[in-house]
């Protein structure tokens, strides 16, 4: 079964950092593009961030300089380090795996069907 399980959301202050996982089960993720996504309440969802196998990497605009993403092969997990959080950053974050995009594919296309989604993970930026 292949399968992606996020964890390391929270509340965190205006300024703070978060860092989250996508730990993989059920197949090789450093073969596949991973993604960031995010949903806050009343908003659709976007991409934020994509790594592909080669280890080229997109990052929305409003997060360039701030995240970055990253995957440990021995640990089949990927990351997202979140620094210097806004309010504007808040909303459920998404991994997902796709073997057949490529990143700015999956990274400007939020709701395609892809290989694997997550179940998500609360950030909270607030004061």
């Amino acid at each position: 079964q292949l399968r992606l399980v996020e964890s390391g959301g929270g509340l965190v202050q205006p300024g703070g950092s978060l860092k989250l996982s996508c730990s993989a089960s059920g197949f090789p993720l450093d073969d596949f593009v991973i993604g960031w996504f995010r949903q806050a309440p009343g908003k659709e969802r976007e991409g934020v961030s994509c790594l592909g196998p080669d280890g080229n990497t997109f990052y929305k605009d409003s997060v360039k300089g701030r995240f970055t993403i990253s995957r440990d092969n021995a640990k089949n997990t990927g990351y997202l380090q979140m620094n210097s959080l806004k309010p504007e950053d808040a909303a459920v974050y998404y991994c997902a795996a796709e073997g057949r995009a490529t990143i700015q594919y999956m990274c400007t296309n939020p709701v395609t069907e892809y290989d694997v989604w997550g179940q998500g993970t609360q950030v909270t930026v607030s004061s």
